[in-house]
């Protein structure tokens, strides 16, 4: 069922949401230029890699040593705005009407994080990631990885289809006041490194 859900919508949305779509790619290609679209490889179900597309917010400016510069210096007035209305996120319906993504569950984070997991994290692959979830709706990017991950894997062990639409629900009314875009004093959410272990963080009280 939610499969079905999720290719019906993703496939009207695209047609109803074309014209937005449209507007969005070509105001990005005038403030930003080219590419239009930002393409990267993440974990999917099982944490397969697939290729989530998103409208681009960043430039590609870098430092005399050809570096990328900073995302707060990277990310442009405009960009802040096409987040700000979760526009970014649109072309992310063509993932779920592919099947990589779903409407609703975790987000599909980098690659370079899967090795970071602890047993209990890693279960947030268990389902397909989704355009929003759980997390996003309690907080988003202002919530700690921790909390993000609980949130996550508590969607893994409580899905059912009404939970879904009262998440599309909340995500609808999160867009519209516009809360936890982004991390406190972040232009985006600061990296994830592992979560330490009850033993390591004892070591640290200890010094």
């Amino acid at each position: 069922m939610k499969r079905v859900f999720d290719t019906i919508v993703s496939l009207v949305a695209l047609v109803l949401l074309s014209p937005i779509i449209g507007i969005t790619a070509l105001l990005i290609l005038k403030k930003i230029g080219s590419p239009v679209f930002f393409k990267q490889q993440r974990p999917g179900l099982l944490g397969k890699p697939f290729n989530v597309y998103k409208f681009r917010t960043m430039t590609d400016k870098r430092d005399e040593k050809g570096d990328l510069l900073p995302d707060d210096v990277r990310l442009t007035s405009f960009g802040k705005l096409v987040r700000k209305l979760s526009l970014d996120e649109l072309p992310q319906l063509w993932n779920v009407l592919k099947g990589d993504m779903s409407f609703v569950g975790p987000r599909p984070l980098l690659m370079e994080y899967l090795p970071l997991y602890n047993e209990h994290q890693a279960r947030r692959h268990e389902v397909r990631p989704g355009i929003t979830g759980w997390a996003q709706v309690n907080g988003r990017n202002a919530i700690s990885w921790e909390q993000k991950f609980d949130y996550d894997v508590w969607y893994v062990d409580n899905q059912s289809f009404w939970l879904d639409i009262k998440i599309l629900l909340m995500t609808v009314i999160r867009v519209f006041k516009s809360e936890g875009i982004n991390q406190t004093g972040q232009a985006t959410m600061t990296k994830f490194t592992g979560t330490p272990s009850a033993s390591d963080r004892g070591k640290e009280r200890v010094k």
